[in-house]
């Protein structure tokens, strides 16, 4: 029987699988196609802790935004934000403080309109449908909304989506061009994968990810902490997403070389 697609926007590729629906798999969502599911499979047979991995990045970013609203945050622009599952960022955010205000980016067809159905009646939230690799899109277009003010200081998040941009894109330029547009005091939390951790799992992953629209490039410790160039990376620094300010511990007492995942935060300086 073939699957309903009903939810699905116009003009959707069926048969090309993104990151975005693998990772919605992943963490046990329902917007994701056959072709997805077929990619996480082999996802999985080459990386038999993806969904921990999945799991460690999603708890990272609730922790991260816990932590930049203790510090003073109450803006939050997140980039590659996926699918909507459990744990949003507007969820974490106005469950400590409901004026919080959230702004999502993603290119993801199914991500924008499940964002959109999500958030149709929220007025301190929205999506926009932009690359966050073309910064000039993306903060005309987060102006445009006129929810973040950009003469105080935003929670700037791109967690788990900047193994999916290429060295030939220039990440740090990237990266610099969010950090020159925000005030002084802005926060960036990041995450990504790492050959670092594990590296034989991760080169079959990277093969695996060659066959959908979204091919990877995992960086090392030393190359993620050139990213934050003009940030001053809080404590603990760069380590695996378990050890970044755990609840409790290492989550479910667990190797945190097996997060896969190497994440931090930083204060713009």
């Amino acid at each position: 029987m073939a699957e309903s697609t009903t939810w699905v926007p116009e003009g959707i590729d069926l048969d090309r699988p993104s990151a975005a629906r693998l990772y919605d798999y992943l963490l046990g969502g329902g917007h994701n196609f056959a072709h997805d599911r077929e990619l996480a499979h082999r996802f999985l047979q080459a990386q038999p802790h993806a969904r921990e991995i999945a799991r460690h990045n999603r708890s990272f970013l609730r922790r991260s935004v816990l932590f930049m609203i203790e510090n003073g945050i109450r803006q939050f622009l997140d980039l590659g934000s996926g699918i909507p599952t459990v744990g949003n960022v507007h969820e974490i955010a106005h469950n400590a403080d409901p004026t919080c205000r959230v702004v999502y980016v993603d290119y993801e067809e199914v991500a924008c309109a499940h964002s959109n159905l999500m958030l149709a009646s929220n007025p301190n939230a929205t999506i926009v449908q932009a690359d966050l690799t073309v910064p000039a899109d993306v903060l005309a277009a987060t102006r445009g909304t006129g929810l973040l003010d950009f003469d105080q200081p935003i929670g700037v998040i791109m967690a788990g989506v900047f193994h999916f941009v290429p060295d030939a894109k220039d990440p740090k330029r990237i990266i610099g061009r969010y950090r020159d547009a925000t005030a002084d005091g802005s926060m960036l939390a990041f995450s990504q994968f790492t050959r670092d951790l594990m590296p034989e799992e991760m080169d079959r992953v990277v093969e695996v990810m060659k066959s959908s629209r979204d091919p990877m490039f995992p960086r090392t410790r030393e190359e993620i902490m050139d990213l934050f160039d003009g940030y001053e990376v809080v404590e603990p620094g760069i380590v695996p997403t378990a050890l970044w300010r755990p609840d409790a511990g290492l989550d479910d007492g667990q190797d945190p070389n097996l997060a896969g995942i190497l994440a931090g935060v930083g204060r713009k300086r």
